[in-house]
């Protein structure tokens, strides 16, 4: 078997020990990481093996985005709240979505993610069949999930995330996986909540949620279930170890005590909380209270950018910023929050650079301003970079599953020009097609 040899590179592995190399590397055999070293390779390079020099550039674990949306509407009427948005803009297009535009839109979503050095997400949407040839053709490691509401809202129903389970899961390796999704609790009964978890159990299926995003939210679900979002899902075995609630802005104490009793895992999506109005979530009392935290990027119609590291940097300053304490939220535990508890979110063996974890890893490329001045032989300079001076424009290789896709900045499998073209063209013929419905309670 040929093995793909990183060297030279600053090995920055986020495993429990901060475990950090100035200068080594990595052996990848397969799909999974076989050695870490320091220094030079201890292994002689064979003629088949693939050799990366990772002179001047970070190696760390790929990102993982815990909360995703594939996007058709980027910067479409991004000036509403999040209810009003959905009735007018999000739930028209995805309602008008056909499998070939998903398709491209998935691509093109994806491709800016694999950009950006993220090497997973946690997909939410429709079409699911598109979105998993799109995930496989990229090279993304994909879980999927779709938008389950009741019938009366025209999105997807249960069946169709279990026929999606059936068609998809495992896909590629292992590296597609589906998930029940639902979409929100305003869209739901506990009758749908109750099935949701039952279907997700029979089919060994995780759980994806959107919990307690909006003040409105809240406001609706005490007056339609006489329960708070988190309580209805608590009290209909909706949350669990295998479920993760997007959001989560207005959890009141006893929400945080019901989501760290379960297990459950919480994404944190400041950029999309701030763009949508809808507030600052308590991520250091979710964090006291034993809560795994990680990071999503939510949509690019609610943030404009997929970029994780920009996600990373907000999920800190919003933080201090707020509370006028610049201790918190420090650069070093963000950085994990947007790996290794993505993965434990997720089940992943992923989210660090360990022997035996799935080899999803990136190159940074450190000859910039944005890295300079650097000490390199000061781990904690480093992720301050990271976090608080990064970008996705930094990441220079992406390599998911083993496999290189992308080098230089440049995708290995799809030809990006293509994407953007036929991205655009069906944004413009699905905008058309769009039929609004206003539904929605206020």
């Amino acid at each position: 078997m040929s093995r793909l040899i990183i060297r030279n590179g600053m090995i920055l592995t986020l495993d429990e020990a901060g475990t950090y190399h100035e200068r080594g590397g990595l052996v990848i055999e397969g799909n999974e990481i076989k050695t870490i070293f320091a220094g030079d390779p201890p292994v002689a390079v064979g003629p088949d093996d693939i050799v990366i020099d990772a002179t001047d550039k970070i190696v760390m674990p790929g990102l993982i985005d815990l909360h995703y949306h594939t996007a058709i509407g980027k910067g479409f009427n991004d000036h509403m709240p999040l209810w009003e948005y959905l009735d007018e803009c999000w739930y028209p297009l995805i309602r008008a979505l056909d499998p070939e535009a998903a398709y491209w839109v998935a691509l093109a979503s994806y491709m800016e993610s694999v950009k950006g050095g993220t090497t997973t997400v946690n997909d939410m949407y429709r079409q699911l069949d598109a979105l998993a040839v799109a995930a496989e053709e990229i090279g993304i490691r994909a879980v999927l999930s779709n938008d389950v509401a009741l019938d009366e809202h025209d999105l997807d129903s249960l069946r169709d995330n279990q026929d999606a389970f059936v068609t998809n899961h495992g896909k590629a390796n292992g590296r597609i996986e589906v998930r029940i999704g639902i979409e929100w609790l305003p869209l739901a009964s506990p009758e749908l909540l109750r099935d949701a978890r039952k279907l997700a159990d029979q089919l060994g299926a995780g759980i994806h949620v959107h919990l307690n995003e909006s003040k409105t939210e809240v406001d609706f679900c005490l007056r339609q279930f006489g329960r708070r979002p988190t309580e209805l899902a608590y009290e209909t075995g909706l949350l669990g170890p295998d479920c993760v609630a997007a959001h989560c802005v207005w959890l009141d104490d006893r929400e945080i005590a019901m989501v760290a009793e379960t297990g459950t895992h919480i994404s944190h999506n400041p950029n999309s909380n701030a763009k949508l109005g809808n507030g600052i979530a308590r991520v250091p009392e979710m964090i006291a209270a034993g809560i795994n935290v990680g990071l999503g990027h939510d949509a690019v119609e609610c943030n404009n950018s997929a970029d994780m590291f920009e996600v990373m940097k907000y999920a800190s300053l919003l933080q201090r910023a707020s509370r006028v304490d610049a201790s918190l939220m420090q650069a070093k535990d963000v950085l994990l929050m947007a790996t290794r508890n993505g993965a434990r979110a997720l089940g992943h063996k992923t989210g660090q650079l360990t022997p035996g974890y799935k080899a999803d890893v990136i190159l940074i490329d450190t000859n910039s301003a944005i890295f300079t001045p650097l000490l390199r032989d000061t781990p904690v300079h480093m992720t301050s970079h990271l976090v608080f001076a990064s970008n996705g424009s930094v990441v220079d290789t992406s390599i998911i599953d083993g496999a290189v896709v992308m080098q230089g900045r440049k995708l290995t499998r799809i030809d990006e020009g293509l994407v953007v073209r036929e991205a655009n063209a069906a944004f413009r013929r699905i905008k058309d097609k769009m039929v609004v419905v206003r539904r929605a309670a206020e």
